[in-house]
This record gives C-alpha cells, sequence and structure tokens, in this order.
C-alpha cells in the first residue's frame, strides 16, 4: 500500500492538538508527513516541522506559502489538516479545497453559517473531501452504539442525554492565560464559547448515534465568571427530525469534572450509556433485562466497532488512536472507498447553525428556534 501525502497547517510545538493529529494521521501507515506551517511565527514553525522531519523546501513559514509550494508539486499533499484558531478555519479550508487539494478542518470549521454552506458547495464543486475534526464519533463503541441503533436493538430512540462538562477554565485567577482566554474572546473564538468549544461535539455526537438531526432547540447561556465575554455554561434543549427529545449540558466551570463527556441514549427497548473517560465500554440495558457491558474488541460486535479496533480486549487505545480513527476513514475515502461514519462539511455547516441558533435563543430568553442551515430546511 503506498503513503498517502500529508501535510497539516498549525499544531506546532505546545499545542495540545497537533500531537494527536501527527499520531493519528500515522498511526496506521496511512500517511506519510510531508508538508508543514506549524506556528504563526514562520521562523519557529519552519524549524519545529524540520525537527519533525519535513524536508527544508517542505516546511513552510505560512500557509499561504505552503499553498503555493505545494499547488503543482507532483508529489503534493493528498490531505491538508487545518488546526488553527476558529477564525481562521474558513479562509484556508476554502483556499485549499478550491486548490484540489482534500480538507481535514478542525471544529468548528467555520465561524458563521454563510461561510459553512460556502464550503459545503466547494466541496460539491470541486468533488474534493472537506471532513470535519469530530474525532468522538469515531470511538469503536460509539461505532458500536451507532450500529445498534440502526439495527433497532433498543428500539426506536425517544430520548437522548449528553453532557460534555470539565472544571478546567473554573479559575478565576486564570482568566489571562492564552490557552484558556481565546476561547471566550468573540474576535477569536466567534459567537459562541464552551457551547462551540465543547456542546457542539455532544450535539454531534447525539445526531451520529441516532443517525438523526436535530431541527431546533432552546438555549439558556451563562457566563459564570463575569470577565468573560462568551459563555462558560450553556443547557441546550434539542428536538430531531423523528421525534427524539434532547438534553445537553456542557460546562467549563464544574470543578471536579475532568473531561466529563458522555451521553445515553433511550429507546422503547433499550437504552445505551458510553464515557469517554472509559471509552472501551458500552453499557447496554434492553427493556426487563440486567445491564450488560460491551467491551472493545469481544467477539460479536458490529463491523465498524470491530474495524476500528487495533488491539485485544482490555487494552485501552484512547484519544490519539479515535483520531487515528478518523484518518482511516479519510484514507479509504480518498481511494474512494465510502465511509458514512467519516463527519464531512454537512456536519460542520450543520453545527455551526446550531451554534448560531442557540445564541439567538439564549438572548431571546430560550425560545424555541429552528436550528438547521438554510441550505437543509
Amino acid at each position: 500500500m503506498t503513503k498517502l501525502n500529508w501535510g497539516m497547517i498549525g499544531g506546532g510545538e505546545g499545542s495540545q492538538i497537533g500531537p494527536a493529529h501527527r499520531l493519528g494521521a500515522q498511526a496506521d501507515g496511512h500517511f506519510a508527513f510531508v508538508a508543514g506551517a506549524l506556528d504563526h511565527r514562520p521562523e519557529a514553525g519552519r524549524a519545529y516541522a524540520q525537527r519533525l522531519g519535513i524536508a527544508p523546501d517542505r516546511a513552510y513559514g505560512d500557509w499561504q506559502e505552503m499553498l503555493e509550494g505545494e499547488r503543482n508539486r507532483p508529489d503534493r499533499c493528498d490531505l491538508v489538516t487545518v488546526a488553527t484558531p476558529n477564525s481562521t478555519h474558513f479562509q484556508i479550508t476554502r483556499a485549499f479545497l478550491e486548490a484540489g487539494f482534500n480538507v481535514l478542518c478542525e471544529k468548528p470549521m467555520t465561524m458563521t453559517v454563510e461561510e459553512g454552506e460556502e464550503i459545503v458547495r466547494i466541496a460539491e464543486r470541486t468533488g474534493r473531501i472537506c471532513a470535519v475534526n469530530y474525532c468522538y464519533s469515531a470511538y469503536p463503541m460509539i461505532r458500536q452504539a451507532r450500529a445498534m441503533v440502526r439495527a433497532g436493538d433498543i428500539g426506536k430512540v425517544r430520548l437522548v442525554v449528553t453532557n460534555f462538562s470539565h472544571g478546567h477554565h473554573a479559575d478565576a485567577t486564570d482568566a489571562d492565560n492564552p490557552r484558556v482566554r481565546w476561547r471566550y474572546d468573540p474576535a477569536m473564538a466567534g459567537v459562541s464559547g464552551q457551547f462551540a468549544d465543547c456542546g457542539i461535539h455532544a450535539l454531534h455526537m447525539a445526531s451520529f448515534i441516532c443517525d438523526d438531526e436535530v431541527e431546533k432547540l432552546s438555549a439558556d447561556f451563562a457566563s459564570t465568571i463575569p470577565s468573560r465575554q462568551l459563555e462558560d455554561d450553556a443547557m441546550v434543549n434539542f428536538r430531531m427530525g423523528r421525534g427524539t427529545v434532547g438534553r445537553l449540558w456542557t460546562s467549563s466551570v464544574a470543578i471536579g469534572r475532568q473531561h466529563g463527556f458522555d451521553i445515553q441514549v433511550f429507546g422503547e427497548t433499550g437504552g445505551l450509556r458510553w464515557h469517554s473517560e472509559q471509552p472501551n465500554q458500552l453499557i447496554y440495558t434492553p427493556v426487563g433485562g440486567r445491564t450488560q457491558i460491551i467491551e472493545k474488541g469481544e467477539a460479536g460486535l458490529y463491523d465498524e466497532a470491530r474495524r476500528l479496533s487495533r488491539v485485544a480486549i482490555a487494552h485501552p487505545e484512547g484519544f490519539p488512536l479515535a483520531v487515528a480513527n478518523i484518518y482511516c476513514d479519510l484514507a479509504d475515502a480518498i481511494r474512494g472507498e465510502h465511509r458514512d461514519g467519516l463527519p464531512r462539511a454537512p456536519a460542520g455547516v450543520r453545527s455551526m447553525a446550531a451554534v448560531h441558533a442557540a445564541v439567538a435563543s439564549a438572548r431571546a430568553g430560550g425560545t424555541w428556534v429552528d436550528a438547521r442551515p438554510p441550505m437543509f430546511r
């Protein structure tokens, strides 16, 4: 199998997400890391790229230089990952798609719904893949949960409850920490703080497992640290297309919660529960029956869960290999094999529409609003 060429924008030294992408992209031998513009400081980016093994002529100072350098190469990148601040995602993703590159963009894909719709249309017009890194949907036991819902193992889904709440931004004296501050700055983060940062992972997960889309929502936002312009806590109620009721809580001031991402799906004949801090296990309770623990790697899993498990039962794979599963699906898609679990641009624009809908609802005292992007109404 010939490796695909991969390049990265952002995710430089000290980045929180950069190492997960580099580990994930190269974990299964699908991609060779050949190009990068890794830092907003050109010389630092070039130096770091070369320390990671990138040739000097493909260690770029910024994304524009990388675009021009890669555009006409016979061995140009087959995939470019965009892992820069939120406000730059649209411009970079659009430029690389229009130049014929496949793109994996960190979430949120764009800052506005209109930008998101434009990305969807560009991907359709160019025939290029634009994926969004909703990597939690690539854990094997999340794929198992989705397959169980699709197979009718829990009957028609009635209710989904999800949380993504942690306490790592609860210290008001840490407000000027650059890794914290930008998340509550509208110039960098957009119209929403915590909901756009973590809540949309939970919302996407609800849609992914239930195989359904959010149609309307009602939101309550709070900035519990007064200096913050954007919310650090949010409660969102939502309704899905086939009638499923949804509840979502997301917070960055929940002291004592570490990662805090979990989801429960309740159907007519059973329920499912998954927690990101115990990702190898899916809890299943049939109506009138005993609660069961379904383990990653055990016999009898659905194909999608089995395909994306690498090591034997009881051996954890963790977050970087969930990211790796996104890259596995991308490699298959680039080579022409369909993978319907890969989150693409439509998922990105639906998330951004939900963010703007939640902001509008919160400002209007929690009124119910349409959460769909105009192109999907």
